[in-house]
């Protein structure tokens, strides 16, 4: 049976690990009950990437790394992600997965000239989010917690916009039919966006960045949420064809 693969592309802050776990923790978390194998995949760590015909679903974690950095094991998965999308494979790359996809794919990834956007942020929805799988049941206007210093700074070629926040106008899109980046992190709860504030708290200061304001404004996101559960939902359906 084809397995969704959880590819881990980093870990948390010490601080949060025996508190609150890691990456693919979060994400299996947020999946729910998948109803299909999953296995983890530390490609950091070196652990090799599976076929595209072992795949029933990919989803691609965020990272402390910057996509420019072009380490070894980032550029081995930028090659290897276009050949999941010839083969149709459900794919969702979160944060630095987003971006991977998007640079996999002929777009442009770099620091984003306004800066980090960090926090619970409100996302709005574009017209072309009308029909999409992923975002099914989301409605035009939500709360997602994002953080991150680097964008998709242009597109893909044929990359659809879903959703864009007052910070970052490509916190979503779609290529083709079953290849979404999202630069929010749909799997984070309240807590380890509160964690990720505190930790960065001394960098934020020095950027001019009110770290009690930005704790105050941290909620749940669930329908930032839905969006790993609708993705289950997807990679069962794939599965089962």
């Amino acid at each position: 049976m084809k397995k969704l693969y959880i590819i881990k592309a980093g870990t948390t802050f010490a601080s949060a690990l025996e508190r609150l776990g890691d990456f693919e923790d979060w994400v299996q978390r947020a999946l729910g009950e998948l109803g299909v194998p999953v296995e983890v995949i530390d490609v950091v760590a070196g652990e090799p990437l599976p076929a595209p015909l072992e795949c029933g679903g990919v989803i691609v974690t965020g990272s402390h790394a910057m996509v420019t950095d072009n380490l070894a094991w980032s550029l081995a998965t930028e090659l290897w992600i276009p050949k999941l999308l010839d083969s149709r494979v459900p794919f969702l790359g979160i944060c630095y997965g987003h971006q991977l996809l998007g640079r996999a794919m002929g777009g442009v990834v770099g620091y984003h000239p306004l800066g980090r956007e960090i926090g619970t942020v409100e996302l709005s929805l574009t017209s072309a989010v009308a029909g999409d799988l992923l975002f099914k049941g989301i409605p035009d206007h939500f709360l997602a917690h994002t953080v991150h210093a680097q964008s998709v700074l242009q597109l893909p070629p044929g990359a659809l916009s879903l959703a864009w926040s007052a910070h970052d106008q490509h916190h979503a899109y779609r290529i083709g039919q079953s290849a979404w980046g999202v630069q929010f992190h749909p799997e984070y709860t309240a807590a380890v966006m509160q964690l990720y504030i505190l930790a960065q708290s001394e960098t934020l200061k020095r950027e001019g960045r009110e770290v009690d304001g930005l704790l105050l404004k941290v909620s749940e996101t669930p329908f930032a949420s839905k969006v790993l559960s609708n993705f289950a939902a997807l990679v069962r359906q794939y599965i089962t064809l």
